[in-house]
Parts: C-alpha cells; structure tokens; sequence
C-alpha cells in the first residue's frame, strides 16, 4: 500500500479512437496542469500508453480530467500502479 503524499507510478493503456485525434497533445497539455512527470505514446496495436508518477491523489485528478476531456474517443482503459521510480524530469510525449 502506498503512503499518503508518496508517489506513485500509473500506466494506463487506452483504446478506442485514440489514436489520430490529438490524445497525445491533449494529455501532455492537461498533464502539465499537474504535479505529475512521465510520458504519453502511441502503441502500434492502436492504443495509447501513459506511464505517469506523482502523488495518488494527483493522478487521479490528471485522469479524471483526461477523461472527461476525451470521453468521445476512450473506449476501454487498463490501470496498473506500482511504485514510482522518479526517473523522469517533465511529462512529454514520445515516440
């Protein structure tokens, strides 16, 4: 179990209409709102990843934002947490 105001590392897989929209741009704009540092990418199956550290209670804010931003286009998302490896300066997109 993670401590309060510890950080945590999410990856979220999203599909649906994902990719091709801007998911990628509006979730690093949306991302830098927050305390948060990590990165969002395209997967070759369609879906997109986003690999986000920072406190629970913070990414659960990114999420629900990114969320109802792009209710239209997230079809299915898949959750994994674990422990924060704090190897990431910023949040960026990547390739």
């Amino acid at each position: 179990m993670t401590e309060p105001g510890s950080n945590t590392r999410r990856t979220v897989h999203f599909a649906g209409t994902v990719q091709g929209v801007g998911f990628r741009y509006t979730t690093e704009r949306i991302a830098r709102r927050f305390a948060v540092t990590g990165y969002v990418r395209n997967l070759p199956d369609g879906r997109v990843e986003l690999v986000v550290e920072g406190r629970p209670e913070e990414l659960d804010r990114l999420l629900a934002t990114l969320e109802e931003t792009m209710a239209g286009c997230i079809r299915d998302r898949r959750v994994k947490d674990g422990p924060a490896t704090g190897e990431f300066g910023g949040f960026r997109i990547t390739f």
